[in-house]
Order: C-alpha cells, then sequence, then structure tokens
C-alpha cells in the first residue's frame, strides 16, 4: 500500500508540473521554428535567431517545469524537428543535422546527398522505420520538393516541381500507411501523399501559409498559417480558424499527453500552449 501511494504522489506532481508549464507562454525567444516533445516531457524549440547568418542558430530546451535551456548552438537556420529514439533531427538550411541526448551535433544529410541542391530545407517527419522526410519549400512561392532520406543515407525525391501541385511545400506529418500528410505554404492546400507512388490528393483548401501539421489521437487535423496568424481545423475539405491572433505561428506539434498543441510563435518570439477541447 505504501509503495502505491508513493506512486500515486509522484504521479501527482508530474501531472501537476506539465499543468503549469502549459498554462504560461514561454517568452524571450529568438524567431522559434519548430517545436517537439520527447517522451520525457522535454520540449524542444528551434531558434533561427537572424535569417541568414550562420552560426547563430540553435535549439532550446524547456523542461517540465519551465526552465528553459540551451541544447545544441552553432547552427545556421534550424527548422524542422523530429525525433527518432533519443536522437533529435534538424532542418538546418540545405543540411540535416543529428543531434545526441547531450546537444552535441554533427551533419547528418549534407547537400551533397540531395539529387537537387536544396533551396530552403523546412519541416521534418520520420516514419517508424527511421526513414525522414524533409520539405523543401524553393523560392516560397514556386518549386521546392519532398524528399525521402533513407536509413543509409539514400537521398530520393518524393514530389518535386515536375508536379504542379508543387508550389512551396512546408509541413509535413508521417501519417502511417505509407502516407504522408503535406501543406503547401504558397497554394494553402493540404495534400496526402502516397510515399511509393507518388500520388498527391487534395484533402482540404484555405490554410493560407500553411506551416506545420498536427493529428490528434481522435483523428482531427490542424494546420497552422504563418502568414495570417491562424489555427485551423481541417474539416468537410475546407479549413475552419479554431483560434487567431498569432504573429506567425509556425511548425506545431502536438504534446505527448495528446492534449495541447505546441505553437511556436516567431514573429512574438514565444511559445504558446493551446489546450485541445
Amino acid at each position: 500500500m505504501k509503495k502505491i501511494i508513493i506512486l500515486l504522489a509522484l504521479f501527482n506532481i508530474a501531472s501537476l508540473q506539465a499543468n503549469t508549464l502549459y498554462s504560461e507562454s514561454i517568452t524571450n525567444l529568438s524567431s522559434p521554428e519548430s517545436v517537439i516533445q520527447a517522451e520525457n516531457g522535454d520540449i524542444f524549440v528551434s531558434e533561427i535567431n537572424e535569417f541568414n547568418k550562420d552560426g547563430d542558430g540553435q535549439i532550446i530546451k524547456i523542461d517540465a517545469k519551465g526552465k528553459v535551456t540551451i541544447f545544441a548552438k552553432g547552427m545556421d537556420d534550424p527548422k524542422g524537428l523530429t525525433m527518432i529514439g533519443n536522437k533529435l533531427y534538424v532542418a538546418d538550411k540545405t543540411r540535416i543535422l543529428e543531434v545526441t541526448r547531450n546537444g552535441n551535433w554533427q551533419v547528418y544529410t549534407p547537400e551533397s546527398a540531395f539529387p537537387f541542391t536544396p533551396q530552403f530545407l523546412n519541416d521534418l517527419t520520420a516514419d517508424y522505420y527511421g526513414n525522414l522526410y524533409v520539405s523543401d519549400s524553393g523560392d516560397l512561392s514556386s518549386g521546392g520538393a519532398i524528399y525521402k532520406i533513407a536509413v543509409d543515407g539514400v537521398v530520393s525525391v518524393i514530389v518535386d516541381q515536375s508536379n504542379a501541385n508543387v508550389l512551396a511545400p512546408n509541413g509535413l506529418l508521417f501519417e502511417g500507411r505509407n502516407q504522408l500528410l503535406s501543406v503547401d505554404f504558397a497554394s494553402g492546400i493540404l495534400y496526402r501523399i502516397n510515399i511509393a507512388t507518388s500520388e498527391m490528393t487534395m484533402l482540404a483548401d484555405g490554410f493560407g501559409g500553411g506551416d506545420g501539421i498536427i493529428k490528434t489521437k481522435k483523428g482531427k487535423i490542424y494546420v497552422s498559417d504563418w502568414k495570417n496568424g491562424y489555427i485551423y481545423l481541417s474539416a468537410a475539405g475546407k479549413a475552419r480558424i479554431v483560434k487567431g491572433d498569432f504573429k506567425s505561428p509556425a511548425d506545431i506539434a502536438l504534446s505527448q499527453d495528446g492534449n495541447y498543441i505546441l505553437i511556436p510563435v516567431m514573429k512574438a518570439g514565444t511559445l504558446e500552449f493551446m489546450k485541445l477541447k
């Protein structure tokens, strides 16, 4: 009985800490672009700092009490984040970085490994097998591509500008069943992409400057709109606004407990927490 009481007490403390973290914004961030939460509750946010200034980008870590520390630094323009095991992967301008649990990083996929020179590597997602998928948003209006980076390091094209639907692919989410969700920054259209065949199917439109994508445990899809400051719910083929007034919400993530959307707000320099109903 004593052990059970102790375990319940520890659980309640952890729950209280989590609720405290989600109750307030994290402020004074420097152009936060992407966010992800590890299984242990730590939150990682990529900070671009000054755009196109190499070496001043970094990843910060936020613990369960809201304490912010620098986790990894010396990057260029770090954007999309994903995790495989206890390693963090970062889309950094024209390359992919791998960061270990102690914050040390190395180049995982160099620019030279891509079949075409990347212009604007943006979002990252991973599948069950350890393969990475990264969007290249091109010039943010026309062109770009989505690449697969296999566990052996080979990079291949999933879709590129030879497909008229590909204008500026941004947010990515591996959906399972050999499928990706992708939202285009230029067209504001949300697609489902068959990884094996490269077939793109439109799911919904009206997402403005579509940036990040999350899918809840109930199957609801939310998308952030960097240009107009909204968080949308994909509903009946259209974007339905659920919250607005953000100053450039970027690459969103779902909290580990599935109850919150984590929103890096780039121009405001904050990380916001939106409770899901």
